[in-house]
């Protein structure tokens, strides 16, 4: 089911609600199209693959009940219960995701609230902005790639210039956290991204650290 919808969704965002309600191996199918961009059909007559270029936004609770942590509301779920819902999102997967986020209850008074189309069109332009720097940098290279989630792992050691006081404190954070590879080239290229934003020339310790706090705390899952 999911590698249809994936297929149908070439350079699209792809908003999955209850991630962890679905089957685990729905779930797993998605590391290749995450990582390799691609997702490859198997029959008797041999595999075919189809681009699968996608953007993944995925929503779960943190507990079954959906109350863990939230205050005023007790959590009806037996430990056991939530360790099982969280191991549902496999390491593998946790990995191949680049931003991870608590989202907060929302005041029910906010609910009927009109949304402010002054702060996202600013947001907008530098979006606009970050691509086009983006898109100069790898045509600059000689690279056909348009985006920084697109880079191999020699394209950060080539193209992007890191200096030794970031180095420093990625490295630090990566024995801490103990991150794997793929998880430290991912925090690299989302920190030169939230750096474009920022139209930076350079990556900096806060650009860095907040790259950094994108990751899932070990305590979550």
């Amino acid at each position: 089911m999911l590698r249809s919808f994936i297929k149908k969704s070439i350079c699209k965002p792809n908003i999955l609600d209850e991630f962890p309600e679905f089957e685990n191996k729905a779930i797993e199918s998605l590391r290749e199209p995450l990582e390799e961009k691609v997702v490859s059909i198997s029959r008797a007559k041999g595999t075919v693959k189809f681009p699968a270029h996608f953007i993944l936004i995925a929503a779960m609770n943190p507990c079954p009940c959906g109350n863990y942590g939230i205050k005023g509301k007790p959590c009806t779920c037996a430990p056991l219960q939530i360790e099982r819902y969280k191991r549902k999102i496999s390491g593998p997967i946790i990995d191949r995701i680049d931003i991870w986020t608590e989202v907060s209850k929302v005041d029910h008074e906010k609910l009927t609230e009109k949304a402010e189309r002054s702060e996202s069109i600013p947001m907008r332009d530098r979006i606009v902005k970050a691509r086009n720097i983006q898109e100069k940098r790898f045509k600059d290279a000689n690279r056909k790639i348009a985006t920084n989630s697109e880079m191999s792992a020699r394209d950060i050691t080539l193209i992007l210039k890191i200096s030794d006081e970031v180095k420093e404190i990625l490295n630090k954070s990566a024995k801490t956290l103990d991150l794997s590879a793929r998880s430290y080239h991912k925090i690299i290229k989302l920190a030169r991204t939230i750096a474009d934003l920022d139209s930076s020339f350079e990556i900096t310790p806060s650009h860095i650290l907040e790259a950094i706090s994108y990751r899932p705390k070990q305590s979550q899952y």
